[in-house]
């Protein structure tokens, strides 16, 4: 008979990627189980998963408003109605297990299943463990972490040091440089510093790029792709009047389907400090410069970003002097050739191409 696994959580590219990474390998090591995903509605993992082949189920739930407090009245109302779906969708779906890969819907089926004595697993991408994360590891079979250290947070004995799962047609860049320089109609003999502000895209990077937009265009040997985000891109071209004031060497795109040929094309990449970005860059093994955001969980990203930054592996921009320096700073690395291959090479180092099938079978071992 078939296993049945339900795997949780959501909310941006670093939970979702993650777990249909995790969702691919259990698939190619038993051919026949059967998954089921649950994630929030109104998130981007109702619309990525389907999209990646698999069934999910939406939960009415949301995190803590931080700038309204008047909408946090009806969380409570949510985790309990979100809880009680939860055992629902257990129980129906008959599962073997249920994973949380972290999100607003992980919190809520991991207690679920907990309270239904259910085995579970953790994916905790980053280097600081949230609080939900924290109280689910108390009844959780086995942690995975992707960083060192994590006993400070996380029973020892529960914990596997996998890396995060990464999404691996994004990261396969070998032998696509120059179709990926055709694609983005970028010159062979420049070279090509990427901006990428995480799956939802950056508001304040956005602003920083803005800020230089007519300084770049003078860059005669350099060029530039600028991911926006879906969110920002019809601010940005209506700031920029996209198709007359933007220069010839900056590509403006609201998303990137093609992963692999933007890192492919890059010789400097900027970017947030996600954990899948950031185990996406270690494999991809160029020159990063890392602006954590500071508008997340217990500052999280920083934290990425020094486990980084303390092994020589990337180069870091607080927020707060990013608007100033961030680009400039980038374009001197960039002209630092010694730098940037040593930064290349220590980055490659810390990469993990296996971890979502050494998760998969962690999941596989919590049935059998």
């Amino acid at each position: 008979m078939a296993h049945r696994i339900i795997i949780s959580g959501g909310g941006t590219g670093g939970h979702v990627y993650p777990a249909i990474a995790i969702a691919n390998a259990l698939r190619r090591i038993e051919p026949g189980i059967e998954i089921l995903f649950v994630g929030a509605n109104g998130r981007m993992e109702m619309e990525r998963v389907p999209e990646a082949g698999y069934e999910i189920v939406g939960l009415d739930i949301q995190g803590i408003d931080r700038k309204s407090l008047l909408n946090n009245l009806v969380l409570p109302f949510k985790l309990v109605s979100s809880l009680i779906k939860s055992r629902r969708i257990i129980k129906e779906f008959n599962a073997d297990a249920a994973v949380g890969v972290g999100g607003f819907a992980s919190g809520a089926l991991l207690m679920a299943a907990n309270y239904l004595g259910l085995p579970t697993l953790i994916q905790e991408q980053n280097s600081y463990a949230g609080l939900t994360n924290k109280s689910l590891s108390r009844k959780a079979e086995k942690i995975c972490v992707a960083y060192d250290g994590m006993d400070q947070f996380f029973p020892s004995e529960k914990i596997v040091f996998t890396g995060n799962p990464i999404r691996r047609d994004a990261v396969a860049t070998e032998g696509k440089r120059e179709f990926a320089l055709q694609i983005f109609g970028l010159q062979p003999h420049k070279k090509t510093i990427l901006i990428i502000g995480g799956s939802l895209g950056a508001r304040q990077m956005n602003g920083y790029v803005l800020d230089v937009m007519h300084e770049l265009g003078e860059k005669e040997d350099v060029q530039f792709i600028w991911q926006t985000g879906k969110a920002y891109y019809e601010d940005m071209k209506m700031m920029l009047k996209l198709d007359q004031l933007i220069p010839g060497n900056v590509k403006v795109k609201p998303y990137l389907d093609r992963m692999d040929l933007a890192y492919a094309a890059a010789d400097l990449i900027i970017s947030r400090a996600g954990a899948g970005t950031i185990s996406e860059l270690c494999v991809v093994g160029k020159p990063v410069l890392l602006v954590p955001s500071p508008n997340v969980a217990d500052d999280h990203q920083t934290k990425n970003a020094e486990a980084l930054v303390a092994k020589n592996a990337a180069v870091m921009v607080s927020e707060a002097d990013a608007r100033d320096t961030m680009i400039y700073l980038a374009l001197e690395l960039l002209a630092d050739e010694e730098k940037c291959a040593a930064l290349g090479t220590e980055i490659k180092k810390l990469a993990r191409l296996d971890a979502d099938d050494v998760i998969a079978r962690e999941v596989l071992k919590l049935i059998k």
